[in-house]
């Protein structure tokens, strides 16, 4: 039998969560509009972006956000692509790679936590295309 647990947050939780991305999602919207100016591009038609799970950032949240602010910028219309990427670590007991669904997940081969993160922090503009 499979158990699910749904996790609600505090309500003021919930809103330095939103804020969070809000505030990254104004940045990307900034980054945006900065290289179509500089480039000298009217219209961007699609954004690429990484979300990393291990990165601080909740995609979804993030994603809605995003939503919200491009309202009368030069991303309204554009198809936005939100790319996760799963962690990875690096054990440094056995040097055994292994995804990592948190940042204190241990190794699945000698169960150390003292693990290196070598993937899964990104969070970044991968690629803009625009005319």
């Amino acid at each position: 039998m499979t158990h699910w647990q749904v996790i609600r947050y505090p309500a003021f939780v919930e809103k330095i969560l939103i804020m969070h991305e809000l505030s990254l999602a104004l940045e990307v919207t900034d980054l945006a509009s900065r290289e179509a100016k500089k480039n000298r591009i009217a219209t961007i038609m699609e954004i690429m972006i990484e979300v990393g799970n291990l990165s601080g950032v909740e995609a979804d949240a993030f994603e809605m956000a995003l939503d919200m602010v491009v309202k009368d910028t030069i991303l309204e219309n554009a198809v936005k692509k939100i790319i996760r990427i799963t962690g990875k670590g690096r054990c440094t007991s056995c040097d055994l790679e292994f995804e990592m669904k948190n940042i204190l997940d241990c190794c699945p081969e000698c169960n150390c936590y003292s693990s290196e993160i070598i993937g899964g922090r990104e969070f970044r503009v991968v690629s803009l295309t625009g005319e």
